[in-house]
């Protein structure tokens, strides 16, 4: 018998470590080549990391949420006879794999599959987790006091009160009342604020949840590093304009009627293509911002990031040369890439590299939006829903959808006057939709 270090391969340019996001094996079990292992996740990315061999696993290299650098040990496999690639001697393996990752998991003769150890565990031997202990159940409450000699005690109270005593879980006859004999909504207020001698325990008590603790790992990792990144890097400000887009809606519906086998149109690609036409005329918005470099780089192409919610959390797919696709080639390549981004199918290329980006709430888009920009770019565009509401139109009221444009601007680089007068552009575009469609 020998051991396999299968050690964590360069899984992306310029990657340095990766994230363990789930483990599909425990110590003890046995794999097969080109079985899925592990999840690992960079910055761009999550990879599934298949085993290079078949045979025992016997030591793994952390827990979910643990970093594990490039080239380290990821796990240790007991294989038959001669190994299939170099490995280290048998005698040395647990030591180099504690050594490149501090408290790896490791299996022992007597228990293969033993529980996991915690981080930071001693070289000299697996450190195990204590067994939880045991929970003792809460004991139920004490029974409302009764009259003496269990019989039933008659109150006097209107059915309104009995009714609303027995929806809050209430024993009259545990309710003094402050006047005479009957029983009136003030005393059952009363009996609610200071109780009864044995103590009031509210009917809605045990719908109270336990606090539950939530390791911040995975995407959701990724992306609270990013924003706080992005705000302790960069200055916001956010210009928000309201926008009259009752003749694009309509031209909208025109398009979706006669529409044939083309993709349904939403307000997006609108949105993008207005945004396309307006940028060369604001090179400072389609930008980069390289911090340590002081180099802003102004972009001729328009590579849109498209903000959506996965399951996994927020991910950016980019559409690549936005500016030279139409509607119907835009509502294609939103669709695709949103299925892509929530199935996880998603490439490495197709998340990154984006020079502007684009985050909508569709129908909760609210208000107004002040969104967070998608680092190192210098702007992002957040539209927000389309309500109906009447507005002045010369000397007449008349029904309008409306909607409001917000864009966060990286203030390094744009002006507030930059931000204005390109929100101010991309109106026009939209307000006078035939625009977008003329040379």
């Amino acid at each position: 018998m020998a051991r396999f270090t299968f050690r964590l391969p360069d899984i992306g340019e310029g990657i340095a470590e990766a994230e363990i996001v789930a483990w599909h094996v425990k110590i003890g079990d046995r794999v097969e080549e080109d079985q899925q292992v592990a999840d690992m996740m960079t910055d761009k990315a999550t990879v599934e990391m298949e085993s290079p061999v078949s045979g025992v696993v016997v030591a793994l290299a952390g827990e979910v949420g643990d970093q594990v650098p490039i080239g380290s040990a990821l796990m240790v496999i007991e294989v038959e006879g001669e190994a299939a690639a170099p490995v280290e001697a048998e005698t040395a393996v647990e030591e180099q794999v504690e050594a490149e990752n501090p408290g790896v998991e490791e299996a022992t003769d007597a228990e293969p599959s033993a529980p996991l150890p915690l981080a930071g565990g001693a070289g000299g031997g697996a450190e195990t987790a204590p067994a939880p202990a045991a929970t003792t159940p809460a004991p139920p409450p004490a029974p409302l006091p009764q009259a003496e000699g269990g019989e039933k005690v008659h109150v006097l109270a209107s059915p309104a009160v009995r009714a609303r005593a027995a929806d809050l879980g209430i024993d009259l006859a545990q309710v003094k009342p402050a006047e005479g004999d009957r029983i009136r909504h003030a005393d059952l207020d009363a009996f609610l604020r200071y109780g009864s001698a044995q103590g009031y325990h509210a009917p809605y008590a045990s719908r109270a949840r336990e606090d539950q603790p939530v390791k911040v790992i995975g995407m959701r990792r990724r992306i609270a590093e990013n924003m706080a990144a992005s705000k302790r890097a960069i200055p916001h400000f956010t210009y928000v304009d309201e926008i009259d887009v009752t003749a694009l809606e309509a031209m909208r519906a025109d398009l979706n009627d006669n529409r044939g086998q083309r993709p349904k149109l939403t307000m997006l690609p609108f949105l993008i293509v207005a945004l396309c036409r307006t940028l060369p005329e604001f090179p400072m918005l389609n930008a980069r911002y390289d911090d340590e470099a002081g180099v802003v780089t102004r972009h001729g192409r328009v590579h849109l990031g498209m903000a959506t919610q996965t399951d996994a959390g927020l991910m950016v797919p980019v559409i690549r040369d936005a500016q030279d696709k139409n509607v119907w080639q835009l509502a294609s390549e939103i669709t695709r890439l949103a299925e892509a981004a929530r199935t996880g199918k998603a490439k490495s290329e197709e998340l990154s590299g984006s020079t502007l980006t684009v985050t909508s709430l569709g129908p909760l888009g609210g208000i107004a939006t002040t969104p967070v920009i998608n680092r190192p770019e210098v702007a992002i565009i957040g539209p927000n829903k389309i309500v109906e509401r009447p507005m002045f139109h010369g000397d007449e009221i008349v029904r309008a959808k409306l909607m409001n444009l917000s864009i966060s601007c990286d203030h390094r680089v744009v002006d507030g006057w930059d931000a204005a007068s390109f929100v101010q552009a991309v109106k026009k575009l939209l307000e006078t939709p035939v625009l977008l469609f003329a040379d």
